[in-house]
């Protein structure tokens, strides 16, 4: 993005637009520690630098793929660590694989269930409703 290549230093909304998040999210950020905290101008406002904006597209795609803040947060300081080992990052994304498949598995059984409920329901006027009574398990 042009922004970030020409400038030295952004606003809260600068970086926010450079790195396609919201300026809510880059504060909370650096509330709970993901990113360094800004420096201030005189006025008190926030000041970012061309590697927070690198951290912050960093942490958005983390986002993007469905990391949890404690995964983004271990990704980070494995990316920062330039002595790191490849193979704890790999470890790192299989375990979310693992769990992103787990997911997907437990959506496909969820689908399949709710389309049998909803191909056996005419969806005309009659109370009755195989959906609801589908939704209330076989009984007490």
């Amino acid at each position: 993005m042009e922004l970030s290549v020409q400038k030295a230093n952004f606003t809260v909304g600068e970086a926010a637009h450079a790195s396609g998040m919201s300026a809510k999210m880059i504060r909370h950020y650096e509330q709970i520690g993901l990113l360094k905290q800004a420096t201030r101008t005189d006025a008190g406002y926030r000041l970012y630098n061309k590697n927070d904006v690198h951290v912050l597209k960093f942490i958005r795609h983390s986002r993007d793929l469905g990391f949890s803040l404690k995964q983004i947060q271990d990704l980070l300081s494995l990316w920062q660590d330039k002595q790191r080992n490849s193979k704890e990052v790999k470890a790192l994304a299989n375990t979310h694989l693992d769990a992103l498949n787990a997911k997907i598995q437990e959506l496909q059984t969820m689908k399949l269930e709710l389309e049998k409920l909803v191909k056996c329901c005419k969806g005309d006027n009659r109370p009755e409703c195989p959906i609801l009574e589908g939704l209330q398990g076989d009984g007490l």
